[in-house]
């Protein structure tokens, strides 16, 4: 794409697939050396750019896919989130113009998403897939199906609550007949596939795009940094056994597939735009980030 995009937009063609990545803010005081939950020596030398608080800047990225007859929103994000939310009040939440001002300048309307993919029911991923209307909450893109992984919604604690985020937002899409619930994996429309990647959450997804030969994952927060690609082992924060068992085959599964195609991949909490590769290291991996100029970028 040759068009001229604002600063927190970023696009790049994946054979007939653009995806576009977008920036919905920055959470300034992240603390990931004590979430990383390693000896801090260890954490320190994986995250050079944490402060002597052991806090670091960490993104907000969502991503828009264009394919076919198909225009698909990979996470709302924060949309119209309270300033009192804990990702404002104790990470330091910075936002951008926002989703909304990103897929404007993409020349989207809200009315032609048709389907809206989100990897997991944590807050700062699907809050943005509702707005209020006269003290009521409605679908943001109103001709959308949402889909999310059913271990995320059935069996949610938070859905009983209904002052939670859970409740007011995807409780709206449910009670409207917008919710589909995903099992293991799903392809969305042809190459575009939601692949089941809990640990996360026990309904985590990620995204793949393929076309053309090429493939592009969107990881959600399958990792919060790349040091979590270069020691498989190591799971952000503290969980119990079996999510941190199956994070860690998650990662090796998309480890693998990732190497394998070639592909390119964003995390959402990484810096915008966030462009990597996952490369072989010996009997491991590594991340590699992408030039910001490629063939095919905005």
């Amino acid at each position: 794409m040759t068009t001229q995009q604002p600063s927190f937009v970023a696009s790049r063609a994946f054979g007939d697939a653009v995806v576009s990545i977008i920036s919905d803010g920055i959470l300034l005081t992240a603390p990931m050396i004590s979430w990383l939950g390693v000896s801090e020596a260890e954490a320190r030398a994986a995250m050079p750019e944490a402060d002597a608080a052991g806090n670091m800047a960490i993104g907000m990225n969502i991503a828009h896919v264009r394919t076919g007859g198909a225009s698909i929103l990979l996470d709302p994000g924060w949309g119209d989130l309270s300033p009192s939310s804990w990702l404002v009040t104790d990470l330091g939440g910075e936002r951008s113009p926002g989703v909304q001002a990103g897929l404007a300048a993409l020349g989207i309307q809200p009315e032609e998403i048709t389907h809206v993919l989100i990897s997991h029911a944590h807050d700062d991923h699907f809050t943005g897939s509702t707005v209020e209307r006269g003290g009521r909450h409605a679908p943001r893109y109103p001709r959308a199906r949402y889909l999310l992984g059913r271990a995320d919604w059935e069996g949610n604690r938070r859905r009983e609550d209904a002052r939670s985020e859970v409740a007011m937002h995807l409780g709206t899409l449910d009670r409207l007949g917008l919710l589909d619930l995903v099992d293991g994996d799903y392809e969305v429309v042809p190459g575009v596939t939601m692949i089941h990647a809990p640990g996360e959450s026990p309904g985590h997804s990620i995204m793949r795009v393929h076309s053309g030969g090429q493939t592009f994952f969107y990881l959600g927060d399958l990792i919060h940094h790349p040091c979590e690609i270069e020691r498989l082992d190591w799971i952000l924060f503290e969980r119990d056994d079996e999510a941190r068992r199956a994070a860690h085959a998650s990662k090796e599964r998309l480890a693998a597939e990732a190497v394998a195609s070639g592909a390119s991949l964003i995390f959402t909490h990484g810096r915008f735009p966030g462009w990597g590769r996952i490369l072989r290291a010996g009997a491991g991996y590594r991340w590699e980030d992408e030039a910001p100029t490629m063939p095919g970028d905005s």
